[in-house]
C-alpha cells in the first residue's frame, strides 16, 4: 500500500499539486486551498501538535502515516518533508482512499 501512496504523491508533486514543510503549509490552509493533509509518522510531537491544531480548527483532514517516515516521502517526491498538503480534491480524494484501504494510517 505505502507504494502505491508514494507512487500517487511523486505524481502530485510533479503535476504541482503539493505543498511541502511547515509553514508554506499553514499559509496554503489559511488560504483554503488545502484538500487533505498528510503528515509523516516520525514527524516531532510539537510540530504535529501545532499543525493537527490548525487543521482541525480549519476543517482539514489529515492522515497520520504511522509507518512513512520523513526520509520515505522524501525519496518519493523530492524533498524530505513530514508534512505534505494535497491542493488538488482529485488527488485528495485518491490519495484518503489508499490510506483507508491500509487501515495502518490515522485520520484525525
Amino acid at each position: 500500500m505505502n507504494k502505491n501512496l508514494l507512487s500517487l504523491l511523486g505524481i502530485a508533486r510533479r503535476a504541482g499539486q503539493l505543498t511541502l514543510g511547515f509553514d508554506p503549509s499553514v499559509s496554503s490552509i489559511n488560504d483554503g486551498e488545502v484538500f487533505l493533509l498528510i503528515l509523516a509518522g516520525d514527524l516531532s510531537e510539537r510540530t504535529m501538535r501545532n499543525i493537527t491544531a490548525l487543521s482541525k480548527e480549519r476543517r482539514v483532514r489529515t492522515i497520520v502515516l504511522k509507518d512513512v517516515s520523513m526520509d520515505q516521502i522524501g525519496a518519493a517526491i523530492g524533498k524530505r518533508t513530514g508534512i505534505v498538503a494535497v491542493n488538488d480534491e482529485g488527488f485528495a480524494n485518491k490519495l484518503e482512499i489508499l490510506c483507508c484501504e491500509s487501515r495502518q494510517e490515522e485520520c484525525i
